[in-house]
């Protein structure tokens, strides 16, 4: 279909079948329709937050789910994935105007002599697009960006990925300086990476192992979840 023909549509959608065709569009990786459809719901005088959540954050977790059961595999994901943070250019100022709720934010990079980040980025990207604050140290991290990060950022999640069998026992690094420090129990751990599994993060210290994007973002949902319910009843 002509992008002109996908031009009137959108704009001749009403507000229900327009956030079901931003699930679609996002679901294909289709960056312009998402941003014309945010935009014309930011016409329509939606709330920048209600787009977030309704629109993209909920287009996003049906991508998640479809990546956790193997229909969609990693570079759709990232497309859907950047389709999202088209539609997040265009709110992220609107939101801080109006001081929208976040679910929490986390700090993330992989470990030091470790330069992989597809999976890392991955887990940025839909941690964003599930409504986290996310700050991505990038790549080759020692143990003193991450503290530094957790002492300046005061994250809610602190998350470590490596690829190679060689890098991940620097994650025991970070975690045992983090005891040290007396912090450790202030941040929720989470580790990730294609030789890691369950008992590994167990063994390190970490509060949970997670395969795949997807499952950082149900984890870390579940850990605020937790945290939220702890302070409600404190």
């Amino acid at each position: 279909m002509a992008d002109e023909e996908d031009d009137i549509i959108l704009s001749e959608l009403d507000d229900e079948e327009l956030v079901l065709q931003m699930h679609d569009d996002l679901y294909d990786g289709l960056k312009e329709e998402i941003t014309e459809a945010v935009n014309i719901l930011l016409e329509r005088g939606w709330q920048p937050y209600d787009i977030l959540t309704k629109a993209l954050v909920e287009g996003m977790r049906i991508v998640g789910i479809d990546f956790r059961d193997g229909i969609l595999f990693v570079p759709e994901v990232l497309l859907a994935a950047n389709s999202m943070k088209a539609g997040m250019a265009i709110l992220k100022p609107l939101l801080a105007e109006t001081g929208a709720p976040r679910l929490g934010k986390m700090v993330i990079g992989t470990v030091k002599g470790d330069i992989h980040d597809i999976g890392k980025n991955l887990v940025s990207m839909m941690m964003e697009g599930a409504g986290f604050e996310v700050l991505d140290l990038g790549i080759n991290n020692p143990v003193e960006n991450y503290i530094e990060a957790l002492e300046s950022e005061e994250p809610d999640i602190l998350g470590m990925s490596a690829l190679l069998t060689t890098t991940m026992p620097y994650m025991k690094v970070v975690i045992d300086t983090m005891v040290e420090k007396g912090m450790r129990d202030d941040y929720v751990v989470l580790v990730g990476g294609a030789p890691l599994n369950e008992e590994f993060g167990k063994a390190i210290g970490a509060d949970a192992y997670c395969r795949d994007a997807a499952v950082a973002v149900e984890t870390a949902k579940e850990f605020m979840a937790r945290r939220h319910n702890q302070m409600a009843t404190a």
